[in-house]
């Protein structure tokens, strides 16, 4: 007795016990009690308790993330190469701050299910190999919607989190956007069912194939502020046919703050027994495990009303990533990056990026380009919505990219932040 007291709150008896009891696990609801206490926590920034992957940046960790995103630019992979450029050595993509932190502690609530629809980045320098991380995440608003896919409500939760490097510099930070739904409600809502896998031909694999080909990166080869036209088109980029392989290769350069083996998924769950995604599967070896699953096996999507596996929406912010990289080659600079997700990228699906320069100016000295980026299926639709980023590229007039500065606000944050269970321990949260 004393035993079976000890695990009693644990996941796995929790689940265990309402199976015993009705023959299946019911969640709970996101009720006004749970939403109130994820509106106490906002605008309260802390230290979580440990990075999801990566605490430094170095130059396995940032090759691994760009072979994640099948992306070859050697200034990611190629020491020699990257030695030769202006940061004497491997950089990483701007979303290489995901394998730091990719998600902020303590949004929604239990049996709710969350996913990545978007986000607003700024970077105010490099990511170089050798940083070391310390995120500072600070929960934002929290918004109910009307929306389908829960049924006729979700909520979108935003949230800061802001990558602070070892010399306590900020190097970038994002407001993410985060969908809830109840997963019971998103399961029988059933929005995204019925959508057939597309099949390719032999001719549809030589256009695939070929764009694979044509994808420009431009590289060493400097693109200069002046030689930039206002309305000049972007040249596209493709990603697919997502397979489970893409985004087991997604995970191998990402991490992943949920994916944890033997004792340390069970000592996750023992904090966290709400955590668990339940299915009706037929198989004994599927009786529920981490929502994360959703991106691997078919019947854990189908549980919240999604026909297949789907991709991580960071994982497609990255590909944005990837796409104005290959565009402002290895001199210039993301600044500012927007993305939101509308359809879900199921496995099977391609996604299309393209964009166009709208506006061209200098901002205290830095020589800026925005550009309109956009992304679609094959079936059509509209996978990520026009939205503005803005690149800085060198000049030959003006010289080399100067990097934004950082605004006094971010700072504050960082300043007051506090280790999460220092935060819980006097009552802060």
């Amino acid at each position: 007795m004393g035993a079976q007291s000890k695990w009693e709150g644990h996941a796995r008896l929790l689940g265990a016990k309402q199976q015993e009891e009705s023959g299946k696990v019911e969640h709970t609801k996101f009720t006004e009690e749970h939403q109130q206490r994820r509106r106490d926590r906002a605008n309260k920034p802390h230290i979580p308790r440990e990075v999801f992957f990566n605490s430094q940046a170095t130059k396995d960790t940032i090759r691994h993330f760009a072979e994640g995103i099948g992306d070859k630019n050697p200034l990611f992979c190629n020491e020699a190469y990257a030695k030769k450029s202006k940061y004497g050595g491997v950089i990483a993509h701007g979303t290489f701050l995901y394998t730091v932190d990719w998600a902020i502690q303590g949004f929604g609530g239990p049996g709710v299910h969350g996913w990545y629809v978007g986000g607003d980045w700024e970077w105010y320098r490099p990511v170089k190999c050798g940083d070391e991380f310390t995120p500072v995440c600070v929960l934002r608003d929290l918004v109910e919607k009307k929306g389908k896919m829960g049924g006729g409500k979700t909520w979108i939760d935003y949230g800061d989190v802001i990558y602070v490097n070892q010399n306590g510099e900020v190097v970038g930070k994002e407001l993410c956007h985060t969908g809830l739904a109840e997963r019971e409600a998103a399961g029988a809502a059933a929005k995204n069912r019925g959508i057939p896998r597309p099949t390719y031909s032999s001719a549809d694999w030589i256009n695939i194939l070929d764009a694979y080909e044509n994808e420009e990166v431009r590289g060493s080869n400097p693109r200069y502020w002046e030689d930039v036209q206002e309305g000049e088109q972007l040249k596209p980029m493709i990603k697919g046919p997502l397979s489970v392989r893409d985004e087991i290769a997604w995970l191998m350069g990402c991490g992943s703050p949920f994916m944890k083996a033997h004792k340390l998924e069970y000592d996750y769950e023992r904090r966290h027994p709400k955590t668990l995604e339940y299915v009706e599967s037929g198989e004994a070896d599927l009786p529920g495990d981490v929502p994360e699953l959703v991106h691997f096996l078919n019947v854990f999507a189908q549980a919240i009303g999604i026909e297949r596996a789907y991709d991580y929406g960071n994982q497609r912010m990255s590909w944005l990533c990837n796409y104005f990289t290959n565009w402002m080659g290895d001199d210039g600079f993301l600044w500012k990056m927007s993305g939101d997700l509308r359809a879900f990228n199921l496995i099977g699906d391609i996604t299309t990026f393209e964009g166009k320069v709208v506006k061209k100016y200098i901002d205290d000295g830095k020589c800026c380009v925005d550009i309109e980026a956009w992304a679609n299926n094959n079936r059509g639709q509209v996978s990520m919505p026009p939205h503005i980023s803005t690149v800085i590229l060198p000049s030959k007039q003006h010289g080399p990219v100067k990097y934004p500065d950082v605004p006094k606000e971010i700072y504050n944050d960082v300043k007051i932040a506090k280790p999460i269970d220092e935060m819980v321990a006097k009552g802060l949260i």
